[in-house]
């Protein structure tokens, strides 16, 4: 092919090494409730702007501000506050079994409970998801039995899977 070009590799420099200071800098970090809430089917172009940016909610004062603040009613927020405990249980408990040796593998949720918990409240049942780590939110959010998210994580015999 003569009229190709030869291939090219960049490898971009990270801003700072391990144990360096990092500089943030150029970093603007917006106020609470200035970000824009764009509608759900709004194209992809016109919110790409959003995914190198922060969407802040929480003032600080700690009140919700902005098109962002939802108003949930006092039992959404007990229900949530009551998955995001349920979760932080299972996973100090798991975690512990891990570090044990009872199981092989287990990746911790700390401090990750509210993205998945408000996520699996913010869908509705059928609704398509793709959970990959410290998602047992989802699962725990949406009504799943802990004995059997338990049985799959020892990988046992009331595994769905059996074990495989």
């Amino acid at each position: 092919m003569p009229d190709s070009k030869p291939l090219k590799l960049r490898i971009p420099e990270p801003g700072c090494r391990p144990g360096d200071q990092p500089d943030f800098s150029e970093f603007v970090i917006p106020r609470a409730g200035e970000a824009r809430r764009p509608d759900v089917d709004a194209p992809a172009e016109d919110v790409r702007d959003m995914a190198f940016s922060i969407v802040r909610v929480i003032n600080k004062k700690g009140e919700a501000v902005g098109p962002w603040a939802a108003s949930l009613d006092v039992d959404a927020l007990r229900q949530g506050l009551k998955h995001m405990m349920t979760l932080r249980t299972f996973d100090e408990r798991m975690l512990t079994a891990q570090r044990q040796g009872k199981t092989s593998f287990y990746m911790q949720h700390l401090g990750e409970e509210a993205v998945a918990c408000a996520f699996r409240m913010a869908i509705e049942d059928g609704d398509m998801n793709f959970p990959t780590y410290r998602q047992a939110g989802l699962l725990i959010a949406g009504g799943y039995p802990l004995v059997e998210m338990m049985n799959q994580i020892y990988s046992n015999s009331k595994d769905p899977l059996k074990g495989r």
